[in-house]
């Protein structure tokens, strides 16, 4: 839907402070995301994500610091930037009485160089569906409406606010693919989500937010790596023990110097994204974002 990757970055964020009154949400966070990459912002509920994606978004003034969402400040940026946005909305929006291709096109005649409505239908999967009244529409299926709608105006910038919570796993794989489309076509992705199997399979890199502050920019696949270790559980003593450790050869060596090479119910098990999420999320109790 947009030109491939260049060297400009879609969203460039430096200090952004975001208050309040006396509380704060976002507490100085800084980060970049790529033309062409699908970015993740991870994080507990309160932890400040929906401030975050609003700044960015346009729809509320920020504190402090700087933001720049495709070259523009998002606080002063005009008709022909948010052109250039999409946006898919936590909730489905109730379009009820349209029929699926009346309300795509009439979207669609809202730009100046809109998608064609049946590419439009089609790229999302509801070609098929183009006379269907979106009331009758499954819950994934007006999601991806959703999608569609935010695409119209070819934007090089996708926000997509926990697309596909409450959805059925299929429903789910199927939005899923419709986001890998925009991928390989070039589109920059702001993803928010609670799935962590959804960030690992859509995202490029992940923020993760805690109180108003990011604790780790990375790879989803080296998401705190580096302090996570691994599990490790055998028979001892007549019970089981369990330990962590980031040397597992030197350990193993341990337990059969101790234990003979047969080591009594020996597990290995490497951290999941979950547990390394966990783990990160629960370093400092409490939040204070939202």
């Amino acid at each position: 839907m947009s030109g491939a990757r260049d060297g400009a970055a879609a969203i460039e964020v430096t200090g952004l402070v975001k208050r309040y009154g006396d509380r704060t949400a976002l507490d100085g966070i800084s980060f970049e995301v790529a033309r062409g990459e699908v970015f993740g912002l991870l994080g507990p509920n309160g932890a400040g994500k929906t401030s975050a994606v609003e700044i960015l978004e346009g729809h509320r003034p920020r504190t402090s610091g700087t933001v720049r969402v495709l070259g523009a400040d998002p606080a002063t940026a005009g008709r022909a930037w948010r052109d250039r946005i999409g946006i898919v909305p936590q909730n489905c929006t109730d379009h009820g009485y349209w029929r699926v291709g009346e309300l795509a096109a009439q979207i669609a005649g809202c730009y100046r160089d809109p998608v064609p409505v049946g590419e439009l239908l089609d790229l999302v999967g509801l070609g098929d569906l183009s006379r269907r009244l979106v009331a009758t529409l499954s819950g994934g299926q007006r999601r991806r409406l959703d999608v569609a709608l935010a695409l119209a105006g070819r934007p090089a910038l996708l926000f997509l606010d926990e697309p596909t919570t409450g959805f059925a796993p299929e429903a789910r794989r199927e939005l899923w693919s419709v986001v890998e489309r925009l991928k390989e076509a070039g589109t920059s992705v702001l993803l928010t989500t609670h799935y962590l199997d959804e960030a690992e399979r859509l995202a490029d890199r992940v923020a993760v937010l805690r109180a108003g502050r990011i604790i780790s920019v990375s790879s989803p696949q080296d998401l705190g790596s580096a302090d996570a270790g691994t599990e490790i559980s055998w028979r001892e003593g007549g019970r089981t023990r369990r330990t962590r450790t980031h040397d597992v050869p030197g350990f193993l060596a341990g337990l059969q110097a101790r234990l003979g090479d047969d080591v009594p119910e020996l597990e290995v098990r490497r951290p999941s994204l979950e547990d390394r999420y966990l783990q990160l999320i629960d370093h400092e109790p409490g939040s204070t974002g939202t």
